[in-house]
C-alpha cells in the first residue's frame, strides 16, 4: 500500500532541498525521522513535515506505521520569484528566488 503527501510552493531551493531527500530515499520510515531530526539544514524541517503527513495519509488508509518505507522523496522546481534590486548607474538587477515541490512517497516494506 503506497501512501503520498505533496508540499507545494516551498521557500527553498530545489538544489538545497534535493541533498536532504537523498539523505532518507529508501529508509525506514523511523530512522528517516531520525536522520531529519538531527539534520542542520533548513530543508529537513520542511522534509519531515511533508513525511510525516504522508505517514498520516498512509495510517489513516489502514498501514501499520513501523513497516513503512521512504519509497520515494523527490524534489521538483517550483514557479520562480522574480525579484528587482537597484544597482549602479538607475539600474535594476534581477533576482530570482526560487520554490520548490516536495513530494514523499511511503509505501508498506
Amino acid at each position: 500500500m503506497e501512501a503520498k503527501a505533496i508540499a507545494k510552493r516551498i521557500r527553498i531551493s530545489p538544489q538545497k532541498a534535493r541533498l536532504v531527500t537523498r539523505m532518507i530515499q529508501g529508509q525506514n520510515v523511523t530512522e528517516a525521522l531520525r536522520r531529519l531530526k538531527f539534520s542542520n539544514k533548513k530543508a529537513a524541517v520542511l522534509v519531515e513535515s511533508v513525511l510525516r503527513s504522508a505517514i498520516a495519509n498512509a495510517a489513516a488508509k489502514g498501514a501499520d506505521d513501523e513497516s513503512l518505507k521512504v519509497k520515494y522523496a523527490v524534489i521538483d522546481e517550483g514557479p520562480r520569484l522574480k525579484r528587482f534590486m537597484p544597482a549602479a548607474r538607475g539600474r535594476a538587477m534581477r533576482i530570482i528566488k526560487r520554490t520548490a515541490h516536495i513530494s514523499v512517497t511511503v509505501c508498506d516494506q
